[in-house]
């Protein structure tokens, strides 16, 4: 089985402790940030990947670090580690926030301007978007002077690409046609 899929049936398993407990919003911060440690630190990396660390002293580690969580979140990592699959809590966490915006009703969007945008068009982007999609635009805003004008939009896997470079460039086979 790929480990997307792997991951996406126990962010499912996770979506659906978080609903019965009435935590699925702080689930999602305790897995970006349980995630976030293991990439970051060098102690927390080592221990949780060695396979000479017993998975019984990595479960004891993880409930010890984690006291002021949630006991089922706990149970669920250290259930992860008894199945040897916390090399994919990047994967989860990303799985388990894309359940959270479907619930929700909201989507991420990535904005490609050749400028940087102030706070006033920033808002008018994302309320248009949402406007557009019928669904809350969490939007994430880039730079790249090389798009000259304009914006490239990023859901999901659709691109919209509104740039003034890529204009210019169907002008340019068009004429080039002719």
């Amino acid at each position: 089985m790929r480990s997307e899929t792997i991951a996406r049936n126990y962010a499912e398993a996770l979506f659906d402790l978080g609903e019965r407990s009435g935590q699925t919003e702080r689930y999602v911060d305790l897995m970006d940030a349980v995630a976030a440690a293991a990439e970051t630190s060098p102690q927390v990396h080592s221990m949780l990947m060695s396979p000479r660390v017993p998975k019984a002293e990595k479960s004891r580690v993880l409930g010890a670090a984690l006291q002021s969580a949630p006991r089922e979140f706990v149970l669920f990592l250290q259930a992860l580690v008894k199945r040897g699959r916390q090399q994919l809590l990047r994967e989860i966490a990303t799985e388990y926030l894309a359940l959270l915006d479907l619930k929700l009703n909201r989507v991420r969007a990535g904005v490609t301007l050749a400028r940087p945008a102030d706070e006033a068009l920033r808002r008018s982007i994302q309320e248009s978007l949402s406007r557009q999609l019928g669904k809350q635009v969490l939007a994430s805003f880039s730079t790249d002077p090389e798009i000259l004008g304009g914006a490239i939009v990023r859901v999901g896997e659709r691109i919209h690409d509104g740039s003034v470079k890529r204009r210019m460039t169907k002008l340019r086979r068009q004429l080039l046609v002719r």
